[in-house]
């Protein structure tokens, strides 16, 4: 597997048409390095809690932050980056064998995931010593 790195991970600027009637941002094919077989979504998440806390063998994801705002922070296995998504015209593009940790979620926010594969648990690492393991890190 290529050892993705974090400092090659940042925000993408998705398309945004500006209306006086409310904007409109769209994420179309091609857009994205993938085609998004799922997609799901984060709400309603307590204040303190935190959602991630894995790694993917093969998906990749974009999340967005359609409202509100909260940190993903990444991790390589040698590097840990903290992006903060607070715009629903921006969004962070992970690539496989990238750890996630999504925290800091703000009141109402909610966080869109448009995947590459489909749910899978074996494509999920779990454990923190086995992504290093699987990172050669």
């Amino acid at each position: 597997m290529p050892y993705n790195k974090i400092e090659n991970i940042n925000l993408l600027d998705i398309p945004k048409i500006t209306d006086p009637r409310g904007n409109l941002s769209v994420v179309e094919e091609g857009f994205l390095p993938y085609e998004v077989k799922r997609v799901y979504y984060l709400y309603d998440v307590p204040s303190g809690a935190y959602r991630g806390g894995h790694s993917h063998k093969e998906q990749q994801e974009f999340l967005i932050a359609l409202s509100g705002s909260f940190e993903v922070i990444l991790d390589d296995g040698k590097n840990k980056k903290s992006v903060t998504l607070n715009k629903p015209n921006s969004g962070l593009l992970i690539p496989t064998g990238i750890w996630r940790e999504l925290e800091n979620f703000s009141s109402g926010s909610v966080c869109l995931v448009l995947s590459s594969g489909r749910f899978l648990e074996s494509d999920y690492i779990r454990e923190y010593d086995e992504f290093k393991s699987f990172k050669g890190a």
